[in-house]
């Protein structure tokens, strides 16, 4: 049995814990929230250690999953012969900070959620989501071994620098994350707005529910790919700006196809199975009937209330080739419902 200890024991690392108690490794954690400890230890993620030095005693692996100055500190004071490694969302200052003689490789699950806290952890929390695994000044079995283990709770491992690393999540999350600010912002300051908001507006800027917490290190952390993911973004709307001011609908049109033909590269093509819902008991209950017996590979579901009740839209992403069959056992429950292709 192997066992690891987790310094930092909010969302992540609690998260960790769970997944790795549920392939039979032992956990033990450590937080300077006393709270914070207890309620991962609660919820069954981690034991709770004495002391940070205690944590990492006889263990075979080091998560450090605070905020970037902790694990910064953490790392800089870690005496240990076990594999080490972190979950912070900027690498280069993390490789950085590795001391030699410590087994260190950087690592940043893809996944999160709007709220933080060990209340919100749960072993499922990185099934199929990439883990990226910075290979700076590490051996290839310690490399290696990382990537089995995140396989092991179901993640989906990559490799990659950690500049490389900071330059690509700066487009893919730090930038969508400072643009839904910016949109939930922007909007806020028009009283009409707020009763025309729909589906697209909310997907968009869903991560700007995100607590703060740790935001502002990281972002000023990766400042300069930050800065430049933003400058790229301010050039593709100066450029859309300018199309529009110059009545340039087939210039428009060509940057819309060519976001669509990317967008659709970027997942799996699924087709979209909308249910309408009536404002009764039960419908809910009928859906997942219909699921149970068609059973469908369903990619993803959104529910679209009416706003001052009377039912709403419930979306059901499919595999394209599944979604008659899933027309047919909703059918079958009563439902009116809508399919529509589209990409992932």
């Amino acid at each position: 049995m192997s066992r690891v200890a987790i310094y930092g024991t909010g969302l992540i690392g609690a998260s960790v814990g769970l997944a790795l108690r549920e392939q039979g490794w032992e956990s033990v954690g450590w937080d300077p929230s006393p709270d914070a400890l207890e309620t991962a230890a609660g919820r069954g993620a981690a034991d709770t250690a004495p002391s940070a030095s205690a944590a990492a005693a006889g263990v075979d692996l080091v998560v450090l999953a605070g905020p970037l100055h902790a694990n910064l500190a953490t790392l800089a004071n870690l005496e240990t012969d076990a594999l080490v490694t972190d979950v912070t969302s900027v690498k280069e200052p993390m490789v950085g900070a590795a001391r030699d003689g410590i087994r260190f490789v950087g690592g940043h699950p893809m996944a999160g959620r709007e709220h933080a806290g060990p209340e919100a952890a749960s072993a499922a929390l990185f099934r199929g989501a990439p883990w990226v695994i910075c290979d700076d000044r590490a051996s290839a079995e310690d490399v290696h071994l990382l990537s089995s283990i995140v396989g092991s709770i179901g993640a989906n491992p990559i490799v990659m620098s950690a500049r490389r690393h900071d330059e690509v999540v700066a487009s893919v999350s730090h930038l969508p994350q400072l643009l839904a600010v910016a949109l939930v912002n922007i909007i806020s300051e028009n009283p009409d707005a707020a009763d025309l908001v729909s589906g697209s507006f909310r997907d968009l800027t869903r991560v700007a529910s995100t607590e703060s917490s740790w935001w502002p290190e990281v972002l000023t952390s990766n400042a300069d790919a930050v800065t430049s993911a933003i400058d790229g973004l301010v050039r593709g709307l100066e450029d859309m700006r300018a199309r529009v001011i110059a009545g340039d609908m087939d210039g428009l049109a060509g940057e819309m196809d060519q976001a669509r033909a990317r967008r659709h590269s970027m997942a799996p093509p699924v087709a979209l199975v909308e249910v309408i819902l009536q404002d009764k008991p039960g419908e809910i209950a009928a859906v997942g009937h219909a699921l149970q017996t068609s059973r469908v590979d369903v990619r993803d579901l959104q529910l679209r209330h009416a706003v001052h009740g009377g039912g709403g839209i419930l979306s059901l992403s499919v595999r394209p080739g599944e979604a008659e069959t899933l027309k047919a056992a909703l059918t079958e429950e009563g439902f009116a419902i809508e399919i529509e292709e589209g990409p992932g």
